[in-house]
């Protein structure tokens, strides 16, 4: 298998000190910290990315669908995925819902459910997938994890037929917004973090597990962006950033992630058609991230 590494045409820049930025909201008697990474607005309003409202509009490939692809019957962060009718194309021929957005994680402390950084791998804490718009996805999870993760918010990882359906759309296309790649509609031409930060390794020192699993790297300029913030990169049945930002973990025992990430998504095939299959289930880096399905 093709182990993908970080392309060398590395920038030369400074580490970027993380400032934890937090807002305080009070709820009752409550104390709610967020941090900024975990802010977004209220899926009640206009959410990053979203386009329009419930209203009928037009889809990146030309279709007319409900920006509300939502079925009755999943919940308000997911979306219906319908292939029961085709395209014929279509890897999965059946109904399921998926997040709209990358995954984030939330953590239970102290009996409430507070943001996890993503930044840190999730391993031995309790924690659950949630899809918000407007904040960073949850990166450095293994496989494992967001099953996990998928599974203590009631849902579970993607089956890979469901994912590719979901990602080419109704249409069948290589891209959520069509056939032809179009720059910067999805997040996939970011910077390499890795040389920055550590400009005196080289491989393989510098593809190490500490290395790759640094919390600084994705906090570097021109790296993952918030969920959403890429609103054309969004399949005509609804759902975000399936090509980029971060590497997707789907449901194979023998570890599979799809749709690329932010420096690449077209070694291993392109767009919708990406697919990584090189680490084992356990495995995780600065890349990788996952979101969630349901039965719908």
């Amino acid at each position: 298998m093709r182990f993908q590494r970080v392309p060398c045409r590395l920038p030369l820049r400074a580490p970027t000190r993380w400032l934890a930025a937090v807002g305080v909201f009070v709820f009752g008697a409550a104390l709610v910290v967020t941090p900024s990474y975990a802010r977004g607005k209220s899926d009640s309003k206009t959410k990053p990315g979203a386009g329009k409202s419930d209203k009928e509009s037009k889809s990146s490939d030309g279709t007319k669908a409900k920006s509300s692809s939502r079925h009755r019957g999943c919940p308000k962060e997911m979306v219906l995925v319908d292939a029961s009718k085709g395209p014929a194309t279509a890897r999965f021929h059946g109904r399921v819902c998926i997040d709209k957005w990358e995954a984030s994680l939330v953590e239970k402390k102290g009996g409430a459910w507070v943001a996890f950084s993503p930044y840190e791998n999730p391993a031995g804490k309790t924690v659950k997938a949630v899809s918000r718009a407007g904040v960073v996805p949850q990166a450095y999870v293994s496989k494992n994890d967001a099953e996990a993760a998928c599974q203590a918010a009631g849902k579970r990882l993607c089956a890979e037929a469901e994912w590719v359906t979901a990602c080419e759309g109704k249409k069948g296309t290589t891209f959520p917004y069509g056939n032809d790649r179009k720059d910067a509609v999805c997040n996939d031409n970011g910077k390499a973090p890795l040389a920055p930060l550590y400009p005196k390794l080289s491989a393989p020192d510098l593809y190490g597990a500490q290395t790759m699993n640094d919390p600084r790297l994705n906090q570097q300029p021109g790296t993952v962006s918030k969920t959403g913030r890429h609103g054309k990169c969004k399949s005509s049945f609804g759902a975000y950033d399936l090509v980029g930002n971060l590497h997707e973990w789907v449901d194979d025992p023998n570890g599979t992630f799809r749709g690329g990430y932010y420096l690449d998504t077209a070694q291993n095939g392109d767009g919708c058609h990406y697919r990584t299959d090189a680490h084992d289930v356990a495995y995780h880096d600065y890349s990788t991230g996952f979101r969630c399905c349901k039965d719908g």
